[in-house]
């Protein structure tokens, strides 16, 4: 059981308060997302569109599997389009459930962590679809380390000052943004384009120091961390630490929600660094979703505890996400001593580590909707309310 009777009245108790300062939100898409959502009947449950949406990129990952099993071949120039169209889909989706909530006077705290939820696996997906993209092969993983970073940075802060902020650049909004235009760019020049160096890519720009030398895709992702994921994570540190400092808590429980999520990427590094099999570039699909799936519940664990108000600090539940990995790490090390040759073989580890974190993953998801909607009264895909 993951609500107790505290979490319950905590439930009820609950609003969401979000911000969004982007321009362009507000003043492009806005307008666009305010007419989009008239298109949904009012029976339309805002979970069902939440749900959809996330369907559009767990399509756009899978054609990257079957075109680029190993994200290191070009896929057919109509699948970068593809992939550009379902995230711009996903990105509506995503936006239009909230207004169809407040258009059918249906919003509940189960809508938001399902959108969160939805959200936090979204990352693994789009790196897998934008890994296909650019060729990025073993690369992958850190395309999704990155906007891992930048969301769990963010649902920490939210969890601490009780309000979503988005900066006047922010992932969801510009960053989306930049992606879908990014693959739609690749279908008109080719996966190629990204293996050149950067001062031949965008030669306007071969004058900048370091990077006009490396490769493009190495330069996009230093960019993203320069000028993204490194000012948002300190935009998250200082808004949280003003809050603890303001309510004279403890800085150091504050920080030790973070020790999951660095466990977690840690961990499949090592792995990564023992493995006799190189497994990031052999299974990056394996890689990706397992820890994705990891990370989802990590998400989907925290925005729960802000939900029914628990105490501020380390919740042991997250840690069962790690669980697996000192028997992955073992096997991997064993092979160090073995000649090379792993207790068991890797593949059958993977699919092990994808099954484990699946599995925790849906028994969390599973549970909270049923404790979630017994407690509020509620269903998860209907509008009306259950009879008392």
């Amino acid at each position: 059981m993951y609500i107790g009777p505290h979490g319950v009245a905590a439930l009820h108790r609950h609003k969401y308060s979000g911000v969004d300062h982007s321009y362009v939100a507000k003043y492009v898409l806005q307008p666009f997302w305010t007419w989009f959502v008239t298109l949904f009947p009012l029976w339309m449950p805002p979970n069902m569109i939440t749900l959809t949406g996330f369907m559009f990129l767990l399509i756009s990952a899978l054609l990257g599997y079957i075109y680029s099993p190993q994200l290191d071949t070009a896929p057919p120039r109509w699948v970068h389009v593809a992939h550009g169209l379902l995230l711009f889909l996903y990105q509506t989706f995503d936006a239009v459930d909230g207004k169809q909530a407040r258009r059918t006077n249906s919003s509940s705290p189960l809508g938001e962590l399902f959108d969160h939820g939805c959200d936090a696996l979204a990352c693994a997906l789009e790196a897998l679809a934008f890994g296909s993209t650019a060729m990025r092969g073993r690369s992958t993983f850190l395309w999704w380390i990155i906007s891992a970073v930048t969301f769990y940075g963010a649902t920490w802060e939210y969890y601490f000052i009780n309000t979503l902020i988005l900066p006047v650049v922010n992932g969801p909004t510009e960053g989306l943004m930049l992606i879908y235009l990014a693959h739609f760019f690749t279908a008109i020049v080719g996966a190629d384009w990204w293996a050149q160096q950067f001062g031949t890519s965008l030669p306007f720009l071969n004058w900048l120091p370091f990077i006009a030398d490396v490769p493009t895709y190495k330069a996009a992702m230093y960019l993203m961390v320069v000028f993204g994921a490194i000012p948002t994570v300190i935009f998250n540190f200082l808004n949280v630490y003003k809050v603890v400092k303001a309510q004279n808590r403890s800085l150091l429980l504050a920080l030790l929600m973070l020790y999951p999520f660095v466990v977690l990427v840690g961990g499949v590094l090592v792995w990564d660094y023992l493995s006799p099999s190189d497994i990031i570039a052999s299974y990056p699909h394996l890689v990706v979703s397992g820890t994705g799936l990891a990370f989802g519940y990590l998400v989907g664990r925290m925005i729960l505890a802000h939900f029914c108000e628990e105490p501020k600090g380390l919740k042991t539940g997250m840690c069962m996400s790690l669980l697996y990995l000192p028997f992955a790490i073992a096997n991997a090390l064993a092979s160090r001593l073995n000649d090379g040759v792993p207790l068991v073989d890797e593949r059958l580890v993977f699919f092990g580590y994808v099954a484990f974190t699946g599995t925790l993953y849906m028994h969390f998801a599973t549970s909270v909707i049923h404790e979630i909607t017994d407690a509020l009264g509620i269903y998860c895909f209907r509008i009306t309310r259950k009879e008392a």
